[in-house]
């Protein structure tokens, strides 16, 4: 019987980080964006091989000062890092999945998916300039549609979240007065709105107040049954989220042309194209203090490109294409090294 309890009780740490009383092999924290997928494949790599893995959903902030701390194993970030920046405190960064980020409702009497948005009304609602659900602007959009006369309830993320960057990345391409006034980055000034922490936060806030919008992963807006809307991209056609719109997005990534991966897939080309699709990144130490640590970390990513797949479709996740996974084993190979300077993979 206490052999089965401990069984139990590393199992649920291993997978879902709840608690510390019996560690996990690998320790990582960072972006709530690719939670739901990193936590499925934790959750068949330890069925597969035994090693489990502790995933801090805290946001990509936190993650990177984390990882710049050396108290986990790998750090994820979705606003990837600079090249000077990697430099200086000895990381290396590669891309682990991709997927879209949207925009979720609670309006009455507006059915998911029924809503269209464009991004320069939408950094109007989230600047405060736009503060009904019938004003002119939205209902120009949506003929035929009964819009409330209700106010908005702007929610943005509260803590330093790559979700937020890609968000107001995607608005200060669409605005010019948000580029001027806000800006784009993990932490902005934001001017309206209640903040909730991670994904999370975001989306429980906006199942809980009435006449709400925020923004969140796709895969929590599926999970929570919140009412997305389509959004205008920049070719000028308003599509629905899905993972065929976000592959649509990355097509035209230029790997090989970024510093470290950072690839910024925002407000892209083509008729298909989500308008805010994101890449979720992981941070390691060039130099590994702990080698098989490390190695292991390696392990679980590669496992994850060669076996991840269908579980990345079942969450709307694109996975990486193979050309791109074979430039980030490359690297790996390249540099990543224990204390001795052995190449860990």
């Amino acid at each position: 019987m206490f052999k089965k309890i401990l069984a139990a009780a590393a199992t649920t740490a291993a997978v879902l980080a709840m608690s510390t009383a019996f560690a996990a092999d690998m320790t990582g924290a960072g972006a709530t964006f690719p939670y739901p997928i990193y936590a499925k494949w934790a959750e068949s790599y330890k069925a597969a091989t035994g090693n489990g893995l502790n995933y801090q959903s805290v946001g990509s902030g936190a993650g990177i000062k984390q990882i710049k701390a050396k108290t986990v194993d790998f750090g994820a970030s979705d606003m990837p890092l600079k090249a000077e920046e990697l430099d200086e405190a000895g990381l290396m960064q590669f891309p682990a999945i991709m997927g879209g980020v949207v925009a979720v409702v609670n309006v009455d009497g507006v059915a998911p998916g029924q809503l269209k948005l464009t991004g320069p009304v939408l950094a109007d609602i989230y600047l405060g300039k736009i503060t009904k659900w019938n004003a002119q602007p939205i209902a120009a959009l949506n003929p035929g549609v009964k819009l409330p006369d209700a106010d908005i309830t702007v929610v943005h993320r509260a803590d330093s979240s790559g979700t937020s960057f890609l968000w107001t990345d995607y608005l200060s391409k669409t605005s010019p007065e948000w580029k001027s006034s806000v800006g784009a980055g993990t932490t902005v000034k934001w001017a309206v709105g209640v903040g909730g922490k991670g994904n999370e936060g975001v989306a429980a806030n906006v199942q809980r107040i009435k006449g709400a919008i925020g923004y969140v992963e796709w895969a929590y807006a599926k999970k929570n049954k919140l009412s997305h809307t389509q959004l205008k991209n920049k070719d000028g056609a308003f599509l629905q989220p899905d993972d065929d719109a976000f592959k649509a997005a990355a097509a035209g990534a230029e790997w090989t042309k970024a510093p470290g991966f950072g690839v910024v897939l925002t407000d892209q080309a083509g008729k298909q194209s989500w308008p805010i699709t994101g890449v979720s990144y992981i941070l390691m130490h060039k130099t590994q203090a702990d080698g098989n640590k490390g190695a292991e970390v390696v392990k679980f990513f590669d496992w994850a490109f060669k076996n991840g797949a269908p579980a990345a479709a079942e969450l709307d996740y694109v996975p990486m294409p193979a050309s791109v996974v074979k430039l980030v084993q490359a690297n790996w190979k390249q540099q990543l090294k224990d204390g001795s300077g052995k190449a860990i993979y």
